[in-house]
């Protein structure tokens, strides 16, 4: 696609970023908050300020192919100026540094500098809004990167940290410090552009990545394909209909596959005054549809339906050729549909729990012969899938996931390691009191490697840092770290051995 192109449709997706700013008004959420008596709250909470290096204490010794960064990043400004955002989605990134060798674990955390957060700290109040909450006396965006965040994901890239938000630009991190460098522009008439939270990197090292926005007419969907050194190789906009809130995609030898639930945009809900959030409705008639596009020319794209269902991770996607024609098989969390999201994501922020629906680990087979698609769910409860770095794109046998979901909490309360072929699963429980996060997969050359994440013990309110055998996982840690504290719940994260 000619730039000239590409910027003109970008341009016709920013109006709807601005409804009418709202006036003043009573908020209470913060006060409900601070009232909770609820012990898992802290996770939810705000730390007032930037963490400095820390020394954990810890218990056994991590593995030598474990010795490096586990990076991780979550939203942690969550209140200001006596009010508090109604969507854990909103608060401000915190990017965590855990460095890792061998019996010495130290921890650091530093809120992303972002212009919005450096705006609304020197005003002392909220100044924006934000995905899912719309604060008393904000002002309309701007732009996308007004209601940047820079709180879910990070991608490490040669010499460069990445902070990743959903809908703007990604954020300049370095690496040995934590400072913020400012957004990361890929091409001058990319400013701005959405880069996705959850890029794709293929063994050889190229990075794959999408971008969403909605205008009157079509949704717009935005591909970038960039260099193992970090340099951009394309970057396309192609119209999607009924375009709906995807927070993930898959990638294989060939293909980017983009599973679409019928979360959709609605311009005449966000033009009423509604949040980019309550601006999407479930249209379950839509279904699941699957779409995919070929890596060499965006231009070739097929649409597969599935039975309509709702997302926000895949594990992997890998591709055979057979007699009838390329089938794909895909594995993702899957709910029911979008509840949590309007529910659950919203209420912990006044400290409250709704009962949550329970996302299970679903495997899709795409035909992209014969058209058809079909899918099996398996009775297992699953989030924050992740495999082998090295078998992306690739056939794989196991996903490393968090499970045992429980009614009077939050999130997990176990991760676990699933071979998706026969199902078969083995878990480590963290406890009664808590909370687990993402877990991420440790290559260990030949040998079956190593699982290493965080978990909220929110009994001692400290945070956990944890290494597994993989091919043991129920038999516990090998090593932990304890913090002295406890950190805000986060998302997700990335390892940087060495």
């Amino acid at each position: 696609m000619e730039r000239r192109e590409l910027l003109r449709l970008l341009a016709g997706a920013l109006p709807l970023l601005a409804p009418l700013a709202r006036a003043a008004s009573t908020d209470d959420w913060q006060a409900l908050f601070e009232a909770s008596t609820v012990p898992w709250k802290t996770g939810y909470a705000t730390p007032p300020g930037d963490l400095p290096l820390t020394r954990a204490t810890v218990r056994g010794r991590f593995p030598d192919a474990v010795t490096g960064t586990l990076l991780r990043i979550g939203p942690a400004g969550h209140d200001l100026g006596g009010e508090r955002y109604h969507h854990w989605f909103d608060g401000d990134g915190m990017l965590h540094r855990f460095v890792i060798d061998g019996t010495d674990v130290r921890h650091q955390g530093r809120y992303v500098a972002t212009p919005k957060r450096v705006a609304e700290l020197r005003a002392g109040r909220r100044l924006f809004e934000a995905f899912g909450s719309i604060l008393p006396g904000v002002e309309p965006p701007t732009s996308a990167d007004s209601l940047n965040a820079a709180n879910t994901s990070v991608l490490p890239l040669r010499d460069e940290l990445l902070a990743l938000w959903e809908g703007g630009s990604a954020t300049r991190i370095d690496a040995r410090t934590l400072d913020t460098l400012g957004p990361k522009t890929w091409r001058a008439d990319l400013a701005g552009m959405p880069f996705s939270a959850h890029p794709k990197v293929d063994p050889d090292g190229t990075v794959w990545n999408f971008g969403l926005g909605s205008g009157q007419q079509h949704g717009l969907l935005a591909l970038y394909e960039i260099a193992p050194e970090g340099r951009l190789r394309r970057a396309a906009v192609v119209p999607v209909a009924d375009l709906p809130m995807v927070h993930d995609f898959a990638v294989t030898e060939r293909h980017l596959v983009f599973l679409l639930p019928p979360l959709v945009y609605d311009g005449k809900r966000r033009e009423a005054g509604a949040s980019l959030l309550d601006a999407h409705v479930w249209r379950p008639e839509l279904g699941m549809r699957a779409l995919v596009v070929e890596k060499r020319d965006w231009d070739k794209r097929q649409m597969l339906a599935l039975p309509a269902g709702f997302l926000f991770h895949v594990g992997n996607a890998w591709e055979e050729d057979t007699p009838r024609g390329t089938r794909i098989h895909l594995d993702y969390a899957r709910t029911d549909n979008a509840d949590p999201v309007f529910t659950t994501l919203r209420e912990v922020m006044r400290a409250r729990l709704v009962r949550n629906l329970r996302p299970q680990l679903s495997i899709a087979t795409l035909n992209l012969g014969t058209g058809q698609a079909t899918q099996q769910t398996l009775p297992l409860e699953a989030e924050f899938p992740r495999i082998d770095p090295r078998r992306v794109g690739l056939r794989h046998r196991h996903v490393v996931h968090a499970t045992q979901v429980r009614p009077d909490l939050p999130g997990f309360g176990a991760v676990a390691r699933t071979n998706v072929e026969n199902g078969r699963s083995q878990r480590f429980s963290y406890g009664a009191q808590a909370i687990v996060e993402e877990h991420v997969f440790i290559p260990d050359g030949t040998r079956p490697g190593w699982v290493l994440g965080t978990a909220f013990d929110f009994g001692r309110q400290k945070t956990l840092l944890s290494c597994f055998a993989a091919d043991h996982l129920a038999a516990g840690p090998v090593a932990q770290a304890t913090l002295a504290y406890a950190l805000p719940l986060g998302l997700h994260g990335a390892f940087v051995p060495g």
